[in-house]
């Protein structure tokens, strides 16, 4: 029918004629943040975010399997959107989360520039591993005060991408299926998909301004 159109105003039309499918309530809880580890200041909140590797954000999104769950530890440059640093693992085990920020960092285009990590207050991030591994690599520390995912938006907002867009919140058949699919989907991710925030350019275009 030759009809052009965005995809916000596509969202805005289905909402309109109720035709959206509704989200699925999270059954399963990523953030535990009783724990005897220090927690630190919120250092983003009122910043603004002009450039890649000026602030990365990090969050954990679990996956489903037949074989039971499994768990993204996410590290997102805040102004990019780009996803430099990833890890799947069967447990949310401050090792693994590690893992994901130590892929982040070597990849970093940008060492010279002042870094802030920010994320909640889950034990992972407040581990003594996590955060010698951002001592050590003279990398400031940032977390969410309260229990308000808009204290981390921008991670809550590519999780969000990444399981209605590319569907990895559907589930997978096991751990190797679903590793496979996830790293094809956060490359296309990366690649392919622009950002209004960041001059419709896409991630990694961004990234490399």
């Amino acid at each position: 029918m030759n009809i052009k159109i965005g995809r916000c105003k596509l969202n805005n039309i289905l909402k309109e004629h109720g035709l959206l499918v509704k989200k699925k309530r999270k059954s399963v809880i990523t953030t535990n943040s009783r724990h005897r580890f220090k927690k630190y200041p919120n250092l983003i909140k009122e910043i603004e975010i002009s450039q890649t590797e000026q602030v990365w954000v990090a969050d954990i999104t679990y996956i489903k399997t037949d074989d039971g769950f499994n768990y993204l530890h996410l590290i997102i440059d805040a102004y990019s959107k780009q996803i430099v640093g990833f890890e799947l693992s069967d447990n949310m085990k401050a090792e693994s989360t590690t893992k994901a920020l130590k892929t982040a960092l070597k990849q970093s285009k940008h060492p010279e520039r002042k870094l802030t990590h920010h994320s909640d207050r889950g034990f992972q991030y407040c581990s003594n591993e996590y955060i010698q591994t951002l001592i050590e690599n003279q990398v400031a520390i940032s977390m969410t005060e309260n229990p308000d995912p808009y204290e981390n938006a921008i991670a809550e907002q590519v999780n969000g991408v990444l399981k209605q867009e590319f569907s990895i919140g559907d589930g997978f058949k096991n751990h190797l299926v679903a590793l496979f699919e996830i790293k094809k989907s956060i490359f296309i991710y990366n690649h392919k998909r622009p950002h209004r925030s960041c001059k419709m350019l896409t991630p990694i275009d961004a990234l490399l301004n």
